[in-house]
């Protein structure tokens, strides 16, 4: 049975899955502008499909459509693999976590390729590797389907176990990426002084300790844009604050096109 939205439960551990999934579409098609087009393959090999044709329009709709698409090949992929986790991993919370030693002993992080194929998903749906292979998500013999799927299961877990710290206080009325503007999706927090560089920050000068923490909202696709846009170093020196990051085109094209992704009503 393949678990969708409208089934309701576990809805945010859901979400929290899919938008790690995307974030990990996005990365590996590496840019916006390159389009997932898929090798030739027959219908029946797909129990959904995605509509390509954005390269038949002008570059408007194509972005659009893109989007588009993106966000319902998320969804696909999205639904099988959650339908394919245990229900103590559908159902995980910082809570669960925290009060049953086994499941931390079970799910130790980083989870590896190993872990995911032999222990979390040993029953995966054969489609997800067919559709991550004809959209060349994933590229044989050097990576498979539990390799593209261990960091997406990492930043599943974690989103999910993670205890709320001081910095949720800051959020206050915040309902929208940051970045891109969506509502619609689960928002994560960026350290706007990488915590890595803390101790660099203020010796060097670059802020005071007060500032350390300050934090923009963002989320998960814009979060881990920003980390591929600059390192470390240069976002604590140059784009310490979310005006900063919006000065940059490229950050203002990405957050365009991502602000179209939507998810279909359920």
């Amino acid at each position: 049975m393949v678990w969708t939205a409208n089934d309701g439960e576990h809805a945010g551990n859901y979400e929290q899955l899919r938008d790690s999934l995307m974030a990990a579409l996005i990365n590996k098609t590496s840019k916006p502008q390159k389009r997932m087009k898929p090798r030739k393959i027959h219908k029946s090999d797909l129990t959904r499909t995605v509509n390509i044709e954005a390269g038949r329009k002008k570059e408007k709709d194509g972005d659009h459509a893109d989007a588009e698409d993106l966000a319902e090949f998320t969804d696909y992929i999205a639904s099988l693999t959650f339908s394919s986790l245990s229900p103590d991993l559908q159902a995980m919370t910082h809570h669960t976590w925290t009060d049953t030693p086994g499941l931390q002993e079970q799910y130790a992080l980083p989870l590896t390729s190993n872990d995911i194929s032999e222990h979390i998903l040993s029953g995966l749906d054969p489609s997800i590797h067919e559709s991550l292979l004809a959209y060349r998500i994933i590229e044989p013999p050097a990576e498979d389907v539990t390799t593209f799927l261990a960091p997406v299961l990492n930043s599943y877990l974690k989103a999910v176990t993670t205890p709320p710290l001081e910095a949720w206080t800051t959020r206050g009325k915040i309902t929208e990426c940051e970045i891109c503007g969506r509502d619609w999706v689960p928002l994560t927090y960026h350290h706007l002084i990488p915590r890595f560089v803390h101790a660099k920050a203020v010796k060097r000068g670059w802020h005071r300790e007060e500032d350390l923490q300050n934090v923009a909202w963002l989320c998960r696709a814009c979060h881990s844009f920003v980390h591929r846009f600059a390192g470390h170093e240069q976002l604590a020196r140059e784009f310490f604050s979310v005006e900063k990051l919006l000065e940059q085109e490229e950050i203002q094209s990405f957050a365009k096109w991502v602000g179209r992704v939507r998810w279909k009503a359920s």
